[in-house]
């Protein structure tokens, strides 16, 4: 591993592609179509470095846990190779950077937007919550759901009545990440037992795990639906978002059943969540 590959390992890419996915169809729903291509850079340029450098300080607070968790041991590694003061570093850079950005190119809403994120993903969820409670997975979603509103503050900063839109999705995101979390940690419990955190399934078992995980996958369709319930999108995006809302529904039945394929389960919420965005992007900017 070299020292370029380690970083981009302790900025957490998967988390960054999904803020940058949720951040763009913020700005699209604050649009009402595709937006000019330099606020779309801004933008994301500074919601990917906020993420990569709220990522990074993650891993420094949480480096003594993940050395007991089997699964992050390439990234005990990656911050073994970079070294813990060098991290600090690169991250404060790193969210320092994506804090003017917005300050300076965008607007003071995306700028408190942005500066909620990375004060609720690194203090608020990973200082307190994380280890404090297996519920701490729900509010936890704010830092995972805000892109959204960073998203569409950048283009509406006002506010308006169509920021109801931005709060929708934004809620879709809070729903989203529990049972994506939960489904995680139904076949990863040991590991995360071992490294002290009290997990759904650790500290109340799976099946009561397996109820809350139904619950919220069936409360993602109906918020799915609202775009196309109030003409924002195409009847094209509401079967699209029904098919892929009943099908990941289907998929979290069948661990509920067998109690096995989790996984899997884990796997398609991660596609559920990146088409449903993907297809609303395409439709509200093709009109």
């Amino acid at each position: 591993m070299n020292y370029f590959s380690a970083l981009i390992s302790l900025s957490k890419p998967n988390i960054i592609l999904s803020v940058g996915l949720t951040g763009l169809t913020g700005m699209v729903l604050a649009k009402g179509s595709f937006p000019e291509v330099s606020i779309i850079f801004y933008t994301l340029l500074s919601l990917i470095l906020s993420a990569a450098g709220a990522a990074m300080i993650n891993n420094l607070i949480e480096k003594d846990s993940d050395k007991l968790m089997k699964r992050l041991s390439s990234r005990v590694e990656s911050l073994n190779l970079i070294g813990p003061t060098n991290l600090t570093v690169i991250a404060s850079f790193l969210i320092t950077f994506s804090l003017g950005i917005s300050f300076f190119k965008i607007n003071i809403i995306n700028f408190y937007f942005t500066l909620a994120a990375i004060l609720s993903y690194t203090i608020y969820y990973t200082l307190f919550l994380k280890k404090s409670s297996p519920f701490g997975t729900v509010l936890g979603g704010i830092p995972g759901a805000l892109p959204v509103l960073i998203g569409f503050a950048s283009i509406s900063p006002d506010l308006s009545i169509s920021f109801i839109n931005g709060i929708v999705m934004f809620t879709f995101m809070m729903l989203w990440q529990p049972p994506h979390f939960w489904l995680l940690a139904q076949f990863l419990a040991e590991d995360y037992k071992n490294a002290g955190f009290p997990v759904m399934p650790i500290v109340y078992g799976k099946t009561y795990t397996d109820y809350l995980i139904m619950i919220y996958s069936l409360s993602l369709i109906p918020f799915s639906l609202y775009f196309w319930v109030i003409g924002i999108a195409s009847k094209f995006y509401a079967i699209t978002a029904l098919i892929i809302g009943l099908t990941f529904l289907f998929s979290v039945y069948k661990t509920f059943k067998s109690k096995q394929s989790y996984k899997m389960a884990f796997i398609f919420s991660i596609f559920y969540m990146l088409i449903l965005h993907t297809v609303l992007i395409i439709d509200i900017s093709l009109g």
